[in-house]
């Protein structure tokens, strides 16, 4: 059954509920009779089994995006990413990115973030990596690894570089969570995200609970989203992603920038001061920051 279908079951059961109690606590309540012997009472039904920890479907699923993913040797798409962050009255605020995503296997991405926040823009060749901040007028470049892989570990690394979508560009999606998989299971099918039917898988790895949202006809991702487990605040990730393009030839000059070029120099270091002498580290699962 379709996740709406299940919806519309929960509703309908939910209403019946409802109208059953308002009706009964319009009725008088009379005691019963005093001849009349108690009801027995009812034996509860046994717990229903568990399905397996890792659901066959959801992980086939889950393979099947991952190999269309990893066969396209260039791809591009929109990432529209949305972050829960903490409020002094206490609910969450909602803070959201958008960002134009070039690749090309094996060494090459570019990333451009318009809004909201601060414009930015990421270029890998496969020898330098370079950040450029275009109203600021300022650009940090180092050099990089060989491989995609790990030149967003050294972008994360030094300089705090992380960017929502790492796992729909990884050389190997299915196998950068497989080792990790604690849990995965196939919920049903939507046709409200990304203008077509999608399946919806969810499942745990590397201490997070992601629900994803993935074309049954195309296999590509349409929407994740992410809660740290460790995480108290339990806040809320979102990628939403669209306007895909697989094998597209990709113009010269679309990893390099003549502006960045001409930008102010500054170091590629992480933009936030270290932690004070002492002072304790961070929670585990706490999310990293983004671009």
């Amino acid at each position: 059954m379709s996740a709406t279908g299940i919806l519309a079951r929960v509703l309908l059961i939910v209403s019946g509920i409802l109208l059953a109690a308002s009706a009964s606590a319009q009725q008088p309540q009379q005691a019963p009779p005093a001849s009349q012997p108690p009801m027995p009472p009812v034996a509860s039904a046994p717990p229903a089994a568990i399905g397996p920890a890792l659901e066959a479907k959801a992980l086939d699923i889950l393979k099947a995006s991952s190999a269309r993913l990893a066969a396209a040797r260039t791809m591009s798409f929109t990432a529209v990413a949305s972050y829960e962050s903490p409020s002094r009255p206490g609910p969450a605020l909602v803070y959201t990115t958008t960002s134009d995503v070039t690749l090309q296997r094996p060494d090459k991405l570019r990333v451009i973030t318009a809004a909201d926040g601060p414009a930015s823009e990421f270029y890998y060749d496969g020898k330098t990596m370079v950040a450029y901040m275009p109203a600021e007028n300022l650009v940090a470049v180092a050099a990089a690894p060989p491989t995609l892989e790990a030149a967003l570990e050294a972008a994360y690394g030094s300089a705090g570089i992380y960017f929502p979508f790492t796992d729909a560009i990884v050389a190997d999606p299915y196998g950068a969570i497989a080792p990790s998989l604690e849990l995965a299971f196939y919920i049903g099918q939507s046709s409200v995200v990304g203008g077509t039917k999608t399946d919806m898988v969810a499942y745990a790895a590397h201490g997070v609970f992601v629900q994803m949202w993935i074309g049954t006809d195309d296999r590509l991702p349409r929407r994740a989203r992410a809660v740290f487990r460790r995480d108290p605040l339990q806040l809320r990730h979102q990628v939403e992603f669209s306007n895909w393009k697989l094998g597209a030839t990709v113009p010269p000059g679309t990893f390099a920038s003549s502006r960045a070029a001409r930008a102010n120099p500054i170091p590629f270091a992480h933009p936030d001061p270290g932690p004070p002498p002492g002072a304790a580290p961070p929670a585990a699962g706490t999310p990293p920051k983004s671009q």
